[in-house]
């Protein structure tokens, strides 16, 4: 191994390998896979950028997982992963994997457990569709950074652990707080408000837990919430229009920036219309019972009920985007505005069957806030520090929230929210 001649060269990701045909490259990263066909050694290469196929002669491949880095020769190769090939002049081990690989990364969509994915998620994490949700998601939650901030809004981080729930209810992880009793927060929506008597519009990224007992493939325990809440608003009609400019802005910067990483999944980017469909709850129910012949059960629209709404709208307007609007008091917090005749100023938005957002007006004056305790039988106890500051005047507002790994699997095509998220938290899994 000559050291001194790799040291002069610069390191080369895979993604560049188009501008260097016919050069010598220094690449490093980690041993994919490895096969040795009558003393030709291939060894697939994978840094942060894609993978390569690298050939040599007379190897020592370490085992799967291994970091190297190698030198070669970069050539066209038609049937090569990219369509280059590394012909290997000098290999190195920088760190050598000790006991082979729980999962073999290429072959996990074909013979390996989805539950084995996540037990051994330290190593499946790095397989080429699982960082490629992960890079889709990244993207998603920057492009929806930049999309408020260039709208005027402020990033803002509260607590994470509380002494009451956002929502009054009773699905809360408890902590022990020096003694006390206290909570994992189960959103920000009460602090979001509460600064919304500061900068008018702000949002927050950041995980939120909820103590629920599902074990269902769209649900999660802790998850990454995407809050927005805005100030000197006329109705849920102007919240509704700053989801769909988030929305618009995410849509395209994923079709700009993540294309293969959706080519991987086999699926188009998302397309956000100029203006999403809009629809009542009870026209909903009523038209989903007229059209599909089908019953929608409770006070909401079920599984089935937002499956065939969707539908409805993607084939009659072409949008995998649609608004549920004007739910009634008793299918919303205590905090929705709401009118004289029971129905809160509040929307649900489905995207392809499955509802990605809750959303609308909130109350901000203080004596309907407490009428609107005292109708729930929910006790001031607890609120206090959130109803003080409507003692002291705040706008008319209202905002939403966006579960990250939830619209991540949707866009993806991913069938369990778990594997839309590094390590997932459900209620059987702490580890890895």
């Amino acid at each position: 191994m000559h050291e001194t001649v790799v040291e002069t060269l610069q390191r080369t990701l895979v993604q560049d390998l188009s501008q260097h045909v016919g050069e010598t490259v220094l690449l490093k990263g980690w041993v994919y896979a490895r096969r040795d066909l009558g003393g030709v050694q291939f060894l697939t290469l994978r840094d942060r950028t894609g993978i390569v196929q690298c050939v040599g002669s007379h190897l020592e491949i370490p085992m799967a997982e291994s970091v190297v880095q190698v030198k070669g020769k970069v050539v066209q190769h038609p049937k090569a992963p990219g369509g280059y090939e590394i012909q290997i002049a000098e290999l190195q081990v920088i760190s050598r994997a000790v006991e082979p690989s729980p999962v073999e990364l290429p072959k996990v969509q074909w013979n390996v457990n989805p539950e084995t994915l996540l037990d051994y998620r330290y190593v499946s994490v790095r397989g080429l569709k699982e960082r490629a949700a992960l890079k889709v998601q990244s993207v998603l939650v920057q492009s929806f950074r930049e999309a408020l901030i260039d709208a005027g809004f402020t990033e803002i981080f509260t607590p994470k652990i509380v002494s009451a729930g956002a929502e009054g209810g009773s699905n809360l992880f408890e902590v022990d707080y020096f003694g006390e009793r206290a909570y994992l927060a189960q959103s920000p929506q009460l602090y979001k408000q509460i600064m919304v008597g500061v900068y008018e519009r702000v949002f927050e990224t950041a995980p939120v837990y909820r103590a629920e007992e599902h074990a269902t493939s769209r649900h999660l325990n802790e998850y990454l919430s995407l809050d927005v809440e805005l100030g000197f608003i006329e109705s849920d009609e102007d919240v509704m229009q700053i989801e769909e400019m988030v929305l618009q802005r995410i849509c395209k910067e994923l079709a700009d920036k993540c294309q293969k990483e959706f080519d991987l999944f086999k699926v188009q980017a998302p397309v956000a219309p100029e203006r999403f469909p809009r629809i009542p709850l009870l026209e909903a129910r009523q038209l989903i019972k007229d059209h599909f012949g089908y019953s929608v059960g409770g006070k909401d629209l079920d599984p089935e009920g937002e499956r065939l709404l969707s539908q409805y709208f993607q084939e009659k307007e072409g949008s995998d985007f649609v608004f549920v609007t004007r739910f009634p008091k008793n299918a919303r917090p205590f905090y929705a505005y709401y009118e004289a005749d029971g129905m809160t100023r509040s929307f649900d938005l489905l995207y392809r069957g499955i509802e990605i957002t809750s959303g609308g007006q909130r109350i901000h004056e203080y004596p309907m806030l407490l009428e609107s305790l005292a109708d729930r039988n929910m006790k001031v106890d607890g609120f206090e520090g959130y109803l003080e500051v409507f003692k002291h005047g705040m706008p008319p507002h209202g905002g939403f929230a966006i579960g990250a790994e939830r619209l991540t699997a949707k866009f993806l095509g991913i069938q369990n929210v778990r594997y839309a998220r590094a390590f997932p938290r459900d209620r059987h899994r702490l580890l890895p």
